[in-house]
């Protein structure tokens, strides 16, 4: 089963922000130039265009798919798989900007497991009363905070 993830006007707002200092800070050079030299102007479009995709791919790919004996996490060229066995707990947070996370919305939840190097991961599944039913199917030890 595959749960996408939910995106709000927010988490949209703020990576336009984040584009348009990008933006500005790889053409900015452009207004002082003499002359036009086409390889920089190719840098500087180029690297505009690496960072562009390595904000936007993560944010706005993030999948999570329950397989049979793990939950995988999916955002871009970033992937985890977390053994059911190895969740602990699942928290609601509104926290989406420190840790490791895959997701573009502040309705978010959080899942702990005990062999992840930060010790957690936070998603915002669309649907995220059917995925939190999904997860209990599957893994009814686990501890979740409503």
């Amino acid at each position: 089963m595959i749960f996408r993830s939910k995106v709000d006007a927010f988490f949209v707002n703020f990576i336009l922000i984040i584009l348009a200092i990008i933006a500005l800070s790889c053409f900015w050079p452009l207004v002082f130039m003499e002359g036009v030299n086409w390889v920089v102007v190719l840098i500087l479009i180029s690297s505009f265009f690496l960072m562009v995709g390595l904000i936007v791919w993560p944010a706005f790919s993030a999948k999570y798919v329950f397989c049979e004996n793990e939950l995988i996490v999916k955002g871009g060229p970033f992937r985890s798989r977390i053994p059911y066995k190895e969740i602990t707990r699942v928290d609601p947070t509104k926290d989406i900007f420190t840790g490791y996370r895959v997701l573009s919305s502040r309705d978010a939840l959080e899942i702990c497991y005990k062999t992840g190097i930060s010790g957690s991961v936070k998603i915002a599944p669309e649907l995220k009363r059917e995925f939190i039913s999904e997860l209990k199917k599957r893994c009814p030890h686990v501890r979740i905070s409503e």
